[in-house]
């Protein structure tokens, strides 16, 4: 560290000495007491070289908790946690896709959609407010986060010509109407009006776009002014990218990064003059793509840079603090290159637990520990904390047979409402959801009365996005997943113009039907990025004849949908035959948590209750999916797995996470 850094190190210390430092724990003031216990005049400031909240010097110590990947009657648990490791502040991001989940649709807590429960802001506000929190919001539009399409709502996709991410008036006119809703929501929650939040970010990393738009940024901001959003604004990039993605001398520039602290927060310096200096993502681990090994960073490399971030000095988010989940179809998507052609695509897992502080599952680890240690050695304002909750031991229910199934092929044909079309269209331009489009799940396009001659081929131009199974009247001709070379294979959205031979002999009045999963949208990288479809939006061909005159069905496995399946009957073949499983089982008072262990499965979903919990791909990592007590109900509860290809004889649970490739996987 430099003499200016220690200097500057020297100084902060000096400017935080107060009479807190040197009293009993149980005299010290909580965090509001201590800086608001007078009144408020201001807001946080960083109109020097020091964050002054209220007139007060303050480092802020924050970490990333998302409220809409941990389940409600969990927020508390997570919050009171954090505080417990002596930080000050919570940052979250705010899911668009979720919140807006049809255009012009809103749900912030029970407004109707499958993720309603997750949804309440203002109550997870609230309680940070409780816990002695203040908070960090990052309210989009694009939230990146290895979450789907990055958070924004995939209906955008149905404006012919749109240009999200950009001045374009139409995309700035649906972030306008979304902020409308949520702005008049959260500016009550303003720590200038009473309330915890003490600043925003206006947009995300959006000098990783490569594109340089400051009437983009100009305009988001105006939305936050209009709608009486009077506390901090922010950006926040990797230092590398310049200026690119920021206002310098409009609003605080923030670095995000996970090495190399000094060289990141000095260039962040170099680009703004006389500002505080802020981490605003300090990557405490890593996310996992499918077919990768499970990503973890060491207590020691992580305390290190730590360490270096605070006595740079500067203000520091821990990202990810608090690990936690993609639940239902959410995960994101990295992509290996620019383009769309869908072939680079890197599916997450439904796990978003990041190796972080706080696990998945609300485990305290050797990360809190140390980052505990650290805070209490290099915050010189002493505040009342809580003790540590303890978490719960979590349940293993006993294994259960699987005695019923509907086959794929029953639920497309009992479905009502297919929709009649000449040619294949995406997920996102069906008719449906009050024409918002599909968003998440399968989409299914069935052609009927046709008359096949002997080893006649099928061709899907283009890729597929993203996986896809042939089933010609009602059998699978997709071949069963077993290795992760597979992936290269028909099926998948690696192969470009992919074929497969329909029939050994001849057939009239063949029902063709393509079962299209959408993976995951991307939700990172250069402005083109952004104008993604799922399903088939490219020519189907017979012998190299197009075929037209579809019916598509939308499988969304909505939770409403799920909870009238009908039709189960005894297991008539679980092997090379798409299918959904259900069995039951009983949990008792007091609830606890789970993990479903699903390494003998191969791909799908498992639904809990109605409610998808997540993803099951075999080519790993992930091999168990956390299920929360708060998903769970007392009595009779109900699992079902739609499974692609071929199905073990029992549901089984787990106490623990599983990292690796299911048993199947060569």
């Amino acid at each position: 560290m430099g003499k200016a850094s220690i200097l500057l190190l020297a100084l902060a210390t000096l400017l935080l000495k107060t009479d807190s430092a040197t009293l009993p724990a149980d005299d010290l003031p909580t965090n509001y007491e201590y800086y608001a216990g007078d009144g408020v005049s201001s807001g946080l400031n960083a109109d020097q070289k020091y964050f002054l909240l209220n007139g007060k010097n303050i480092t802020i110590f924050s970490g990333a908790f998302h409220y809409f990947r941990v389940h409600p009657s969990q927020w508390r648990d997570r919050l009171r946690k954090m505080r417990a490791a002596g930080l000050n502040t919570v940052e979250t991001y705010v899911s668009w896709n979720l919140h807006e989940y049809q255009s012009g649709q809103f749900d912030f807590g029970h407004g109707g959609s499958d993720f309603e429960e997750f949804l309440d802001i203002v109550q997870f506000i609230q309680i940070a407010y409780e816990e002695d929190l203040f908070v960090l919001v990052r309210s989009g539009p694009y939230i990146c986060s290895e979450f789907e399409f990055g958070g924004l709502p995939s209906w955008l996709l149905r404006s012919e010509g749109i240009k999200i991410r950009t001045n374009d008036e139409v995309f700035v006119n649906f972030v306008a109407r979304f902020w409308k809703e949520l702005f008049g929501l959260l500016s009550p929650l303003q720590f200038t009006k009473g309330g915890p939040i003490i600043g925003f970010q206006v947009e995300n990393e959006y000098g990783n776009t490569g594109n340089s738009d400051p009437d983009y940024l100009r305009a988001l901001v105006k939305i936050y002014r209009d709608n009486g959003i009077t506390e901090l604004l922010y950006t926040s990039d990797p230092p590398s990218v310049g200026t690119r993605g920021a206002l310098p001398n409009e609003l605080l520039m923030t670095a995000n990064f996970n090495k190399n602290p000094s060289g990141n927060l000095n260039a962040l310096d170099k680009l703004q003059d006389n500002k505080p200096t802020m981490t605003m993502e300090y990557w405490s681990g890593w996310f996992d793509h499918v077919t990768e090994d499970h990503h973890t960073v060491s207590t020691e490399t992580y305390s290190k840079i730590y360490e270096q971030i605070i006595t740079h000095p500067a203000s520091v988010n821990i990202y990810m603090f608090v690990g936690s989940t993609n639940f239902g179809f959410t995960n994101g998507a990295s992509s290996l290159h620019a383009g769309l052609d869908n072939s680079g695509l890197q599916p997450d897992t439904t796990s978003y637990d990041y190796d972080a502080p706080i696990s998945e599952a609300g485990e305290i680890t050797e990360k809190f520990t140390a980052t505990a240690k650290l805070v209490a050695q290099y915050n010189p304002v002493k505040t009342k904390l809580p003790d540590v909750p303890s978490t719960p031991a979590r349940v293993v229910f006993d294994d259960i047979k699987i005695n019923e199934q509907i086959l794929l092929s029953e639920i497309i044909d009992s479905f009502p409402d297919k929709i009649a079309s000449e040619n294949v269209v995406s997920m996102e331009q069906l008719p449906i959801n009050n024409n918002s489009g599909q968003s998440f799940g399968y989409v299914v396009y069935r052609k009927t009365n046709l008359n096949l001659n002997a080893n006649d081929v099928l061709k899907i131009t283009g890729y597929v996005r993203d996986h896809v199974l042939v089933l010609l009247n009602g059998k699978l001709l997709t071949p069963v997943l077993s290795s992760k070379s597979d992936l290269d294979k028909f099926g998948y959205w690696r192969v470009k113009d992919s074929t497969i031979t329909l029939t050994s002999e001849a057939l009239t009045d063949a029902t063709l039907d393509l079962v299209v999963e959408n993976n995951a949208r991307n939700n990172y990288g250069s402005l083109n990025q952004f104008q993604q479809f799922k399903g088939l939006i490219d020519d189907v061909l017979i012998n190299d004849e197009v075929i037209n005159n579809w019916q598509i069905i939308p499988l969304e496995f909505k939770r409403s949908w799920n909870k009238q399946l009908t039709g189960w009957h005894s297991i008539e073949t679980s092997e090379g035959t798409p299918a959904l499983y259900r069995v039951t089982f009983n949990a008792t008072s007091p609830l606890s948590d789970t993990y479903v262990n699903v390494q003998e499965w191969r791909k799908g979903i498992v639904i809990i209750n109605g409610f998808v919990l997540g993803r099951i791909f075999a080519v790993g990592p992930q091999q168990a999916l956390y299920l929360p007590a708060g998903l769970l109900q007392e009595g009779e509860n109900e699992i079902i797995v739609f499974e692609h290809f071929s199905a073990p004889e029992y549901v089984k649970f787990s106490a623990d996470p599983i990292w690796g490739v299911g048993t199947h996987i060569n």
